[in-house]
């Protein structure tokens, strides 16, 4: 049973630093529950203001239904009450309500609804489609603004009129117009996430924007150092801030931007690089090669 009534999400979300733990995989690529537990206990030491699961960076689209329900599960199970869990929910408008309900039933404090899949859709189709999952649940709703689901300020205007339990708001495009307007005119009513790839490099100018938390992937393997970054960028220490983009960031973006699917590779790999191997990403994403590797193991090395 979900422990935040919407409005009590959307504050808890944007209080602190969120992240999207993994999904464990086995060599044949099936969910490595045991893995996974013990990944969510060493993250346990550390504060974040809630967790996505599965998230992108979770490789939600390559689970089963499944597998989704049972990472959530177990993320509920591992966190035990101590923070808000997001399940996730995605595809055609039918399946996304089935894994919304199914996230409620298991006992997800809110909803992530990821992009429609494949096909691109008018405003009105998005607007539907969005309508139709809040209705159908009553957990709080957060959208990933990405890829074919690229919402415009009318359409996000009327789903905070019409669903009290509509309440976050994730960019993953850089829509810095469309960022400001939300903050200007629904700052009282939504949680504004960023949500593009390496977060931490837009952290600054994103509250510039009044989005007071993001997403971070790097949490996974330097959770510490994510901590750090994120406290100095609430603070907007600049100096800090750029520190930590110069001599981590920078280098780990130009061995991301190498392949498609780096973005969430190179999380993974960051955890082999720490000791605390998390399996390989599944098809169609590849692995980083074994020299990608060492490089990023001689800069993980620096921050962990």
């Amino acid at each position: 049973m979900t422990r935040y009534s919407p409005i009590e999400l959307r504050t808890a979300l944007g209080a602190g630093l969120v992240s999207f733990p993994v999904t464990h995989a086995t060599a044949d690529y099936g969910f490595d529950e045991s893995g996974y537990r013990e990944h969510l206990q060493f993250l346990g030491q550390y504060g974040v203001a809630g967790l996505f699961a599965p998230g992108g960076t979770g490789e939600f689209f390559s689970l089963t239904a499944d597998e989704v329900s049972r990472v959530l599960r177990a993320t509920i199970e591992e966190t035990a009450g101590r923070l808000p869990v997001m399940g996730s929910a995605g595809y055609g408008t039918a399946t996304a309500i089935e894994m919304a309900q199914q996230a409620e039933a298991d006992g997800a404090d809110g909803i992530l609804l990821l992009p429609p899949y494949l096909t691109e859709g008018t405003a009105e189709g998005l607007y539907t489609h969005v309508a139709r999952v809040c209705a159908a649940t009553s957990v709080g709703v957060v959208v990933y603004h990405r890829a074919n689901g690229r919402y415009n300020a009318e359409t996000i205007g009327r789903l905070v009129d019409e669903f009290p339990n509509f309440i976050g708001f994730k960019d993953g495009i850089c829509d810095i117009d469309l960022m400001a307007t939300l903050y200007s005119q629904y700052a009282d009513r939504l949680v504004l996430i960023g949500g593009l790839p390496t977060a931490e490099t837009y952290a600054l100018p994103y509250m510039e924007l009044g989005a007071s938390t993001y997403s971070s992937a790097i949490f996974n393997f330097a959770p510490q150092w994510a901590l750090d970054f994120y406290a100095a960028a609430r603070a907007q220490d600049r100096a800090a801030v750029y520190e930590k983009v110069r001599d981590f960031l920078v280098p780990y973006i130009a061995i991301r931007d190498r392949q498609p699917g780096y973005g969430v590779s190179i999380v993974k790999a960051g955890l082999t690089a720490a000791g605390r191997p998390a399996g390989p990403v599944r098809p169609p994403l590849s692995d980083l090669t074994t020299p990608e590797l060492a490089e990023l193991t001689d800069l993980v090395k620096k921050v962990i």
